[in-house]
């Protein structure tokens, strides 16, 4: 299939695949079956909200091909229930099966930096922000830009990889002490 090609339509009784276990995957199980469709989850945990409900379960990494080769024979589409599925394991599915969202899309919203800029690119106004790897970039910072959020770049969401800063007040050989 080509991208922006319309898939069609996926008659019930078909299986679907979600990547990942948790509490989303859960929901999508559920409103899955209500509508006649049977669900495969693919998680590396044995016995998640997903897993539990749904009628197969795939106990193996996001990039094990073993794994990802049985969902796409099992599933007519597939999709991810959050977004720090690796977009390679996503582009090897779609070889093969419609997945959805994309891989290009999964790698944008894996990486705040990335999305940021495509956020811009679309005409759309972000918050200010400066990209930090190290303490000298902290350092010379604008301090309009406190107090905010410190925020990891990747596998980082619902609130996880993120602290609140009000001020740095002293950098030193053991790193930044914020307050």
């Amino acid at each position: 299939m080509n991208p922006g090609e319309k898939s069609p339509a996926i008659a019930p009784g078909n299986w679907l695949g979600v990547m990942g276990g948790g509490q989303l995957g859960r929901m999508f199980c559920h409103a899955a079956q209500s509508l006649g469709y049977r669900v495969c989850v693919l998680d590396p945990s044995a016995g998640g909200p997903a897993g539990s409900v749904a009628e197969r379960q795939i106990v193996a990494g996001y990039d094990n091909a073993e794994a990802l080769g049985e969902l796409g024979r099992v599933c007519v589409a597939i999709t991810t229930e959050f977004e720090n599925v690796p977009s390679a394991s996503l582009e090897q599915l779609a070889a093969v099966r419609p997945v959805r969202p994309g891989a290009a899309a999964v790698a944008v919203a894996q990486d705040r930096l990335r999305e940021k800029a495509f956020i811009r690119s679309c005409g759309v106004p972000v918050a200010p922000y400066a990209p930090v790897s190290n303490a000298a970039e902290v350092a010379a910072l604008d301090p309009a830009l406190f107090p905010g959020i410190l925020k990891t770049a990747r596998l980082g969401y619902d609130g996880k990889g993120q602290l609140a800063v009000a001020f740095v007040i002293s950098i030193g050989e053991l790193g930044i002490m914020i307050e």
